[in-house]
């Protein structure tokens, strides 16, 4: 582990650690148990569980963990009480804080690799400006690390999927999985990539040969996810409601619904939808709105349940809100899908035509947002503009080579039924 002082025997067992959770193993969480365990005042190891853990703990034992984490690293060195702290505030959501003190951390410790963990920071800010210097610190440090890290060779092929780079991001990937084969990010960066380019049956074939190595891999759910959307893109419409219905379960909301969104813009029966009740749950909690991405999630589950007057109220909700993103982006957003299913569709496409870039202050990355262009395709085809319909994916099928699902986007409805949910029988 880069930086690492520690004595021999720690070092191995802290590079294996990061080594499993950089590669999103199924592996990582016995390894960080078995090492808190035979370790229990190495602050780096508890603190690394704990990242690798957040979002199954509560408040109070996150917080009483990470303060462990940080007395024990205090008694190490600088590093690790500097990784501590970074974990912390990563795990409580201050991605701003997370990203300023990781661009300090890296200035004393270059190329090191647990800090790695965390660098979605820079893009779970809402500004491009914050996006930019996280891709411009990628590109540092992974110059520093060298072709032969895959490491920070994955995390760079992710900056470049992000970028719209797809090429690049597949051959980066490429080198990666060619020096560690279970290289997850690099996995991950591919998928990002060959959505681009929409490589269809070739993306699932890959997909499936990865995960079938490691069935307990932290990506199994989201790798699925993006094998039905590669299905999805070359017309297998069955197996992408198969990967929904046997594949992701009571938790993925925002992967199911997005998945079923997708299926009924392009006319198709929908998987199995989320409970009604537990999205409304998930609303009215605390985190329902804490984060905008999260909560525009939970528009798209209502949306496919066609709950358009909780559309409604969600809108008026957001935009009475104090965060501009919710204002200004998640409110029209909630409002069109709401217009949407309730048959109209011409004003939802006055409400998304509008919007151009500020999409990507919805958070997530580049193939969670497009399903926004998605559904300003099809309003604007269920509108009578097909032209403009068109021309809005025309980059899109031009340059995937499956493009089922956009061609469908295109397909004219019958007005009585565009934008309800397809019953049972649909195609």
């Amino acid at each position: 582990m880069t930086g690492a002082t520690a004595d021999a025997p720690v070092a191995v067992a802290a590079d294996a650690a990061v080594a499993e959770l950089a590669a999103l193993s199924g592996r990582a969480l016995p390894l960080l148990r078995r090492w808190v365990a035979e370790r229990p005042r190495l602050g780096v190891a508890r603190a690394l569980l704990t990242l690798a853990t957040a979002d199954g703990l509560d408040d109070e034992t996150l917080r009483n963990e990470l303060i462990a984490a940080h007395r024990d690293a205090r008694a190490a060195d600088a590093r690790s009480m500097s990784l501590v702290y970074g974990i912390f505030l990563h795990t409580h959501r201050q991605y701003r804080l997370t990203a300023d003190h990781l661009v300090a951390h890296f200035a004393r410790w270059p190329g090191d690799e647990a800090a790695a963990l965390m660098l979605d920071a820079f893009h779970a800010c809402p500004d491009a400006d914050s996006h930019t210097r996280g891709d411009a610190l990628v590109e540092r440090q992974s110059a520093l690390a060298g072709p032969e890290n895959w490491i920070w060779l994955s995390r760079l092929a992710w900056t470049r999927a992000e970028q719209g780079r797809a090429e690049e991001a597949y051959e980066l990937a490429g080198r990666a999985l060619a020096l560690h084969p279970r290289a997850g990010q690099a996995a991950h960066a591919r998928a990002h990539a060959e959505h681009e380019t929409g490589a269809g049956p070739d993306s699932v074939a890959f997909l499936d040969r990865w995960l079938a190595a490691d069935p307990e891999a932290v990506q199994f759910r989201h790798l699925n996810w993006h094998a039905a959307l590669q299905s999805l893109a070359c017309g297998d419409m069955a197996d992408a409601r198969r990967r929904a219905d046997e594949v992701l379960d009571r938790a993925d909301v925002g992967m199911r619904s997005a998945t079923n969104w997708r299926l009924l813009l392009a006319g198709q029966r929908p998987a199995r939808r989320c409970d009604p009740d537990h999205i409304r749950e998930l609303l009215a909690a605390p985190g329902g709105t804490a984060e905008v991405f999260h909560t525009f999630n939970l528009a798209l589950a209502l949306a496919v349940e066609a709950e358009t007057d909780e559309l409604y109220a969600l809108a008026r909700r957001a935009e009475r809100d104090e965060r501009a993103d919710f204002r200004e982006v998640l409110a029209p957003v909630a409002r069109a899908l709401a217009e949407i299913t309730a048959g109209r569709p011409r004003a939802a496409v006055e409400l998304l035509t509008g919007l151009g870039a500020a999409v990507e202050r919805l958070g997530g990355v580049r193939v969670e947002r497009e399903i926004v262009q998605d559904t300003l395709a099809r309003a604007l085809a269920d509108a009578g503009e097909h032209a403009r319909a068109a021309g809005l994916l025309h980059r899109r099928t031009a340059v995937r080579r499956h493009h089922v699902y956009e061609d469908l986007l295109l397909v004219p409805r019958p007005a009585a039924s565009a934008g309800a949910p397809l019953p049972e029988g649909s195609s």
